[in-house]
């Protein structure tokens, strides 16, 4: 048996082919804490149930993935979440400390605070995609990344009916490769942030 999944797997990875009876998803929709009473669909959490098998190679996936993000010093610094040995009190310090030091300055500091809604759900697989080429992801992970996103489906039981949709965009909430998929993500914005900063002080 250990060699046969270890075989099947490295097959995976050889043939950049994620299989497609993987790829579908049962959405169980959860209440978010303090929405119990609301009346709006977006109280709903869509988690989805995903085979085993499938999270097992989204593993392995996502590791080796972010393995050369990480080995190449590729992501952002200034990124904590869903980041190996930090959280969000290393935010909160980092952000003290840039505060602390701007007033020992004799200078003002004004804190935003952004809430991307829907973040998972609507994450852009053209976006990640081109955010894998750009940190120079190996091929062949680069390749299982677009069968994974490629020919998704996820389907809702209720009341004894059924109903499936095809998935275009987003990660699934629960999935293995969500959060890693969506850190790649930001650093498209991030540059994309920078990049319109600098032609903007260009131009002035």
């Amino acid at each position: 048996m250990p060699k046969s999944t270890t075989a099947m797997y490295n097959g995976c990875l050889r043939t950049a082919c994620f299989p497609k009876i993987w790829k579908r998803a049962k959405l169980i929709p959860l209440v978010k804490p303090g929405k119990e009473t609301c009346e709006d669909m977006t109280k709903y959490r869509p988690v989805s149930l995903l085979n085993t098998a499938a999270k097992v190679l989204e593993k392995v996936l996502i590791s080796r993935i972010m393995h050369h993000v990480y080995s190449n010093n590729l992501m952002n610094n200034n990124q904590y979440g869903f980041t190996p040995q930090t959280s969000t009190v290393d935010a909160v310090m980092a952000l003290k400390d840039y505060v602390q030091s701007s007033i020992d300055d004799g200078q003002y500091v004004a804190v935003i605070s952004l809430d991307v809604k829907g973040a998972f759900d609507a994450a852009w697989w053209p976006g990640i995609l081109a955010s894998l080429r750009q940190l120079r992801c190996p091929g062949n992970l680069y390749k299982l990344s677009g069968s994974y996103f490629n020919d998704r489906t996820a389907f809702l039981t209720m009341n004894n009916c059924m109903t499936q949709r095809n998935i275009s965009k987003g990660c699934p909430q629960g999935s293995a490769s969500g959060p890693g998929f969506w850190n790649i993500f930001l650093q498209l914005l991030t540059k994309f942030r920078v990049q319109t900063e600098h032609q903007g002080n260009s131009i002035r």
